[in-house]
């Protein structure tokens, strides 16, 4: 009876200190951060700190940023913080030939063909066309396979293409509307990638994903002084005490890591 007790103990521990505790890796510094039950980690360095622990469970996630900003980067990060902890993974891409996804890839030390081998990632290739069609069959082969291989994380790399099927904003309402909930009855955890150029001085072109999603990322990529700077910052996330600063991040060797102190710049983004 005494080891069931210290076992129920012991596993309550580990949740505190799973949940509200983190540790540097280098230095071996803790610091207490709020974490929320339920919530899905990025894989990205310093990011899920500033939203209560990660993203929220079975939430459609919108990645907006600009060419070259790290949108693909930052969903490979998501995925293969999923295929470490033994979960299964869907990315679906409109734009990327898989042999060269692939072999980009491998500049961060990310072996997707391994992992697919093994069963860990699916990757499929899909047209807009595909997608639209996959709205009208209610999921298609994509629901099979997400129910069969038992996913748990979804990036769709990027919903630009598929806006432009739809001519007025009407449609592209609902077309969000019906894309989403389909995900939402996967219960995915989704990642999904629009290329838009950010500013702080004009809203979202596409409306209805701006409603639709539970979170919003932006990614910047501006010149200043010269050359180009990388900057994050988290436009809304639903249920969330999430930061409201602008954050430096670097493109590294594994990928991006995000500065821990907010940026300090004078210019307008």
């Amino acid at each position: 009876m005494k080891s069931k007790k210290r076992t129920k103990r012991h596993m309550q521990h580990r949740k505190i200190r799973r949940t509200r505790i983190k540790k540097h890796a280098k230095s071996g510094k803790v610091r207490v951060i709020r974490i929320k039950d339920g919530r899905i980690p990025s894989g990205v360095p310093n990011f899920d700190c500033l939203v209560e622990g990660g993203f929220e469970k079975s939430s459609t996630n919108l990645i907006v940023g600009g060419a070259g900003s790290g949108k693909s980067i930052f969903a490979t990060q998501f995925i293969m913080e999923g295929i470490e902890l033994g979960e299964n993974c869907l990315y679906v891409t409109f734009e990327e030939k898989k042999e060269q996804f692939y072999k980009n890839m491998l500049e961060f030390g990310w072996d997707l063909s391994k992992h697919e081998r093994k069963g860990r990632l699916v990757f499929l290739e899909y047209t807009p066309e595909k997608v639209k069609n996959m709205l009208e069959e209610g999921g298609g082969a994509v629901e099979s396979i997400i129910m069969k291989k038992k996913i748990k994380r979804v990036v769709i790399d990027s919903i630009t293409s598929f806006e432009l099927l739809f001519q007025d904003e009407f449609a592209k309402r609902e077309a969000a509307l019906s894309l989403f909930n389909m995900i939402n009855n996967w219960g995915c955890t989704s990642l999904l990638t629009l290329e838009e150029e950010n500013s702080n001085e004009t809203k979202m072109a596409s409306r209805a994903l701006e409603f639709e999603s539970d979170s919003i990322v932006l990614l910047y990529y501006i010149r200043k002084d010269g050359e180009r700077e990388r900057f994050l910052e988290i436009l809304k996330m639903r249920g969330t005490e999430h930061s409201n600063k602008l954050y430096r991040f670097e493109m590294t060797k594994k990928g991006i890591v995000v500065d821990k102190k907010p940026a300090r710049i004078s210019a307008r983004i």
